[in-house]
């Protein structure tokens, strides 16, 4: 079976070297041929996943025709404001006979879809799946035992993509709740960023619990009135996700807002790299259907005043504590 990854960062490349050891065809797909003839010279990814040797079964490849040809399933890693040109590139070529896995965690800014209703408009295909969960890409690659969570509508194809994923370091559960894993995925960026903030400024795990908790809050409040069941918020791609993302000094979010706390500006550690830090984006979207749906959400929202507002992350931080006294639950 040809597995196709398009997106070579570094989700997409651990996925790569995850499937290979299943011994099964794997295409990995960049979008810059400069990078991806380094990248097969080299067998390395030391721009979005360093210190993972790429194995040569993987076939890495910067011709999209050449790619999703004869894929049985075509894996979806790239970050979510690119995936509609990527997706238009995709609908050139027939793929009725392809199964589709997204990996993207976050929503389109223009429209605040989540990737699996914008894979649906875009190629009209019904065997669709999302993959979440507490992973980050670097232990995912080394073998460290991990385990996700891939949602689909369609209970065969969840099945499918359990099969193929499945093995002794990654397990993979099944849930039909794609809204809930895909929500969950996506908002949990932003409590990173403010879990981030908090490690800047050299406050401790007090800190961080609270902002893990009442994130937790915020994340189901605002995936339920969105359409998501509760209780996958409190599974892998909800308190599962949250945990990693927030606690991990690999998390990209979760560094960024570090880096927020210590001072710098979020357009000068942006220039410091290339990966995209998907919460800065969602937080914008967060805070607009918060409003259309009535939500309250008060860590997210000082979130969005460091970044979009100018407002020191100790003062957000201080408003945070300041709030109007009311019960837990």
């Amino acid at each position: 079976m040809k597995i196709a990854i398009i997106g070579d960062g570094g989700w997409g490349t651990a996925l790569a070297v995850l499937l290979s050891r299943k011994k099964l065809k794997v295409n990995l797909w960049g979008a810059f041929p400069e990078y991806v003839k380094k990248m097969k010279r080299s067998r390395k990814n030391e721009k979005f996943l360093p210190g993972i040797t790429i194995p040569g079964s993987i076939e890495i490849d910067a011709d999209l025709v050449s790619a999703i040809e004869g894929a049985k399933v075509i894996i979806l890693a790239v970050p979510s404001q690119y995936m509609r040109g990527v997706l238009k590139n995709i609908k050139k070529f027939n793929t009725s006979d392809s199964c589709f896995l997204s990996a993207a965690k976050g929503l389109e800014y223009q429209s605040s879809m989540i990737m699996s209703d914008l894979i649906k408009e875009e190629l009209k295909c019904r065997n669709l799946a999302v993959l979440s969960g507490p992973n980050i890409a670097y232990e995912v690659a080394r073998g460290i035992p991990s385990a996700a969570v891939c949602a689909s509508t369609e209970k065969h194809t969840a099945v499918i993509i359990q099969d193929i994923l499945m093995q002794k370091s990654f397990r993979i559960y099944t849930s039909d709740d794609v809204k809930g894993v895909e929500l969950a995925g996506a908002f949990k960026n932003i409590i990173a960023i403010a879990c981030g903030i908090s490690d800047g400024l050299g406050f401790g795990t007090n800190t961080k619990a609270a902002l893990l908790t009442r994130g937790l809050a915020e994340i189901t409040r605002l995936g339920t009135a969105l359409g998501g069941q509760y209780k996958t918020f409190s599974g892998l791609s909800g308190i599962g996700d949250l945990i990693t993302t927030c606690m991990n000094s690999r998390s990209r979010n979760r560094w960024f807002g570090e880096e927020l706390g210590r001072g710098k500006t979020p357009a000068a550690v942006l220039k410091k790299t290339e990966m995209v830090v998907e919460g800065i984006t969602t937080t914008k979207i967060a805070v607009k259907l918060a409003k259309k749906h009535k939500v309250s959400l008060p860590i997210t929202n000082e979130v969005y005043s460091v970044l979009y507002e100018q407002k020191k992350p100790k003062a957000a931080l201080e408003s945070l504590m300041l709030r109007a006294k009311k019960n837990e639950l």
